[in-house]
Formats: structure tokens, sequence, C-alpha cells
């Protein structure tokens, strides 16, 4: 770390935690949908890897950290993966709301296929599964991306259309 604060590798245990926020909100996603069947897991799981594979090729292959280590350790991935892309291209973008909706639907579909299961048939694993799911999206989210993973983020420094977006404040310009 330098002394501003910015990570150019970060420290493993941080790639740690935020994968494990992921992996849960996933693995809980799943879990509930399971109920509905089999079919459904495995098209939630299917959506899952779509909404990586486009995160990794068409974001982590622009941003400062493709090839490096970042916080979410995608950054590496999408270099052994994916050809480096124009970073201008990364901190250009003009990001919405709307550009969040697969993000939010990670989260969503779970979750509003518990609360049909629950009205069905009450059921207490369920409804713990679900709780778990809204505490590792919201705050489990926003405390990886808020107190580890962004105020360190080389990219933000850079440009980065969710700064902008989340913090209108901070109208960064890529460099």
């Amino acid at each position: 770390m330098e002394k501003t604060g910015i990570y150019e590798r970060y420290p493993i245990r941080i790639i740690i935690l935020s994968n494990l926020v992921s992996f849960a909100i996933y693995g809980l996603g799943i879990l509930i949908i399971s109920q509905l069947g089999l079919a459904f897991s495995f098209l939630y799981l299917l959506f899952i890897l779509l909404f990586e594979y486009r995160l990794l090729r068409y974001h982590c292959s622009k941003c400062y950290y493709w090839g490096k280590v970042c916080g979410f350790g995608k950054g590496k991935l999408s270099g052994w993966i994916f050809k480096k892309e124009n970073s201008s291209k990364f901190c250009n973008r003009n990001m919405t709301w709307k550009d969040l909706i697969p993000d939010i639907l990670i989260s969503l579909i779970p979750f509003i296929s518990g609360v049909i299961l629950l009205t069905t048939k009450f059921n207490f694993m369920l409804l713990t599964a679900m709780l778990l799911l809204v505490f590792f999206t919201t705050f489990g989210n926003s405390f990886i991306r808020g107190n580890l993973v962004c105020k360190h983020c080389k990219q933000k420094e850079l440009g980065c259309p969710a700064d902008v977006l989340f913090n209108k404040k901070n109208i960064n310009a890529c460099n």
C-alpha cells in the first residue's frame, strides 16, 4: 500500500472476505431457489455464471487492475482469460441504475422466490436463508466495498463509473 492508501496489490485477506460475501450470496440464492426444483437452481446458477462472465469480460478487461490482484481477485482472473482492453473505455462509461439490474437480480430473484415459497408453506430454514441473503447483500456488500475495496482502489482514483453513480460529488475523469 502506498502513502495515499491505494493498493497496487490487495492483501489476500480482503480478497478472501470479498469473495466469501459473494459466495454466501450465491450459495444462499441457490439454496432458496432449490426449494423450487433442480431446473430452477440450474437456471439461477447459469445466470450467476453469465453475470460473472460479463463482469470479467466487459469490465475487468478494461480496469486498471486487469492482470493484477484487485480487491476481488477478478483482475488477475480476467488477465488469464481475456485480452486487455483500452482502460479509457472503463472510466468514460456512463453508468446508470439500469446497469445495476443484473447485480440486483442476483439477490432479488432468490428473495422473491423465497417470499412466494413462504406464502405457500412456512419454513424456518428458508426464512433464515432469506434473512442472511438480505444481510450479506446489504451490510456485507456495503462493508466490503465501503471499507475494504473501493476506498483503496486505484481505478476509483483514475475514474470509476460506479463511484460517480453512488457518490455524485466524486466525478472523476480518466487520466
